[in-house]
């Protein structure tokens, strides 16, 4: 950064969560995904999707559709956003019931307006508010699929979405899963013209798929970490467990236990006996180290620091980077939903029933997320929205997901 000027992979960074200084929320290096996504199970089963997927855009286009053999790699937002064009088309339709977690789309917008374009029929469609229906429609009929096959397995039951929601942003800008996920990738011919539609499913959610499939990896433990059998094995050397637990290596091995002479002339120990008519063969035949130091060391428990403090500093430094950021609010007064067909029918009169009642506060909401409720007011001939209402931080976060 220099002259106060924000570099685009600065401000990537930025909208990521990720510090300046190059970590990631858990403090990692951003590097290769971990290897805890199932490919090979997920792939079998993108491929068993192939074939709906194309039978889907078919009927929506009315146009010729084929379709490459997918796949699906482990991946993290810095390596999915190499993948990916500037502009793109973002659909969210996040896991809400049985298994719950982050499930995106992304296709460029060329992909979408040939589809819009085919539905409408009408040559270079916009991309405006009724493109974005066209999109959550065709997409959502693909998730169907998925919930229909998944459901199938037993282990699935219940399995729902929530409603597509389609934007076109700036990749950077696109909610993408966090940390390692499993990205779906479906080569696509529309019309003699080749596409791509991704799909990103977050960790959690793809490990419980892959189980339900079949399959399913369990993540490595991190490294210089103790399992419970070596806590287990630590607690009862400390309480007073046999020498013998540790492997039953004859003594006579030992060059010395912290200075300690070879057994044959081993002096005494602070308390200990003399070591007298003890067995010689290993340490299997040593009498409970209780025994033999008299009494047990002194445990205690590790003293973690109170994580629920305020942010760090460095949040704060890059906060303010963007405060001269200019962000879209828009003020929400209701939504509704309504097939194509009906869409297509609107003409000038037409009343459209929104899911608020009359007098009802509105949303207030910050590209596309809502922050707040309000009340509509007329100041000097102007419409201008009083805010009654704050978001808690739970009810944010929640929308985010």
């Amino acid at each position: 950064m220099s002259d106060g000027v924000i570099s685009q992979d600065e401000i990537d960074a930025l909208l990521s969560g990720v510090p300046m200084d190059g970590l990631n929320a858990s403090g990692q290096v951003s590097g290769a995904p971990s290897a805890n996504i199932d490919a090979a199970t997920l792939t079998k089963f993108a491929g068993e999707l192939k074939d709906p997927l194309v039978e889907n855009l078919k009927q929506m286009t009315g146009a010729e559709v084929s379709a490459g053999e997918p796949s699906v790699e482990g991946s993290n937002r810095d390596q999915f956003l190499a993948k990916l064009p500037e502009m793109v088309i973002a659909t969210t339709a996040d896991f809400s019931n049985t298994i719950k977690g982050d499930h995106l789309y992304v296709i460029s917008t060329e992909c979408a307006q040939k589809l819009v374009s085919l539905v409408n029929k009408e040559e270079n469609a916009a991309l405006d508010d009724m493109a974005m229906s066209v999109i959550n429609e065709t997409l959502s009929t693909h998730t169907n699929d998925e919930i229909t096959a998944l459901d199938k397995t037993g282990k699935l039951s219940g399995l729902a979405c929530n409603p597509a929601e389609s934007i076109s942003v700036p990749k950077a800008m696109v909610r993408i899963p966090q940390n390692t996920f499993a990205l779906f990738t479906f080569p696509l011919t529309i019309d003699g013209q080749a596409y791509t539609l991704w799909e990103a499913i977050g960790n959690d959610p793809s490990q419980s798929i892959a189980s339900a499939l079949g399959g399913g990896a369990a993540a490595a433990p991190a490294g210089g970490s103790l399992n419970a059998a070596d806590m287990a094995s630590l607690g009862g050397m400390a309480g007073g467990a046999p020498m013998g637990a540790m492997g039953g290596a004859p003594m006579g091995a030992m060059g010395g236990m912290g200075g300690m002479a070879p057994m044959g002339g081993m002096p005494q120990m602070g308390g200990m006996a003399p070591m007298g008519g003890m067995p010689m063969g290993g340490m299997g035949g040593m009498a409970p180290m209780g025994g033999m130091m008299g009494t047990p060391p002194n445990v205690q428990s590790l003293q973690y620091p109170n994580l629920m403090g305020g942010g760090a500093p460095t949040d704060q430094g890059n906060i303010g980077l963007l405060m001269d950021v200019y962000m879209e609010m828009t003020v929400e007064l209701g939504r509704t939903k309504k097939p194509i067909k009906e869409i297509l029918g609107f003409g000038e009169g037409t009343i459209i029933e929104l899911d608020k009642l009359a007098g009802e506060p509105v949303d207030i909401l910050v590209n596309h997320k809502p922050i707040a409720k309000g009340e509509v007011v007329v100041i000097d001939e102007n419409f201008g929205v009083r805010i009654t209402e704050i978001l808690s931080p739970q009810e944010r976060v929640s929308e985010l997901r």
